[in-house]
């Protein structure tokens, strides 16, 4: 049984930073493809970032998020700067067990966590 738990949420100001732990357990993963995909008030989830030999980024993102993995840990990471008030969401992270070409599909992802909250006031 594959578990994911996200923390590291909270209420900050533009232009704070956070950093956003998912922990995994039921896999080690390094042997697979993980993301990070939020859901806004009223909007549809979407896609942010994900970690397979490489890091990919959703344009809204690239230069302020920084995806990472700790094997260790069995921690997958999102280290969040320069948070912009349209960031503000439900961020889950998730796990995709096979290769499906792409990365931000969240179809591709069978495994999610139950999110944490980020709220960005201005």
């Amino acid at each position: 049984q594959v578990q994911l738990v996200e923390s590291g949420g909270g209420l900050v100001q533009a232009g704070a930073s956070l950093r956003l732990s998912c922990a995994a357990s039921g896999r080690t993963i390094n042997n697979y493809d993980m993301a990070w995909f939020r859901q806004g008030p009223g909007k549809e989830r979407e896609f942010v970032a994900a970690i397979t030999w490489k890091t990919y980024y959703a344009d809204s993102v690239k230069g302020r998020f920084t995806i990472s993995r700790d094997n260790a840990k069995n921690t997958v990471y999102l280290q969040m700067n320069s948070l912009k008030p349209e960031d503000t969401a439900v961020y889950y992270c998730a796990l995709r067990e096979y290769y499906t070409g792409g990365y931000s599909n969240q179809n591709d992802y069978r495994y999610w966590g139950q999110g944490t909250q980020v709220t960005v006031s201005s």
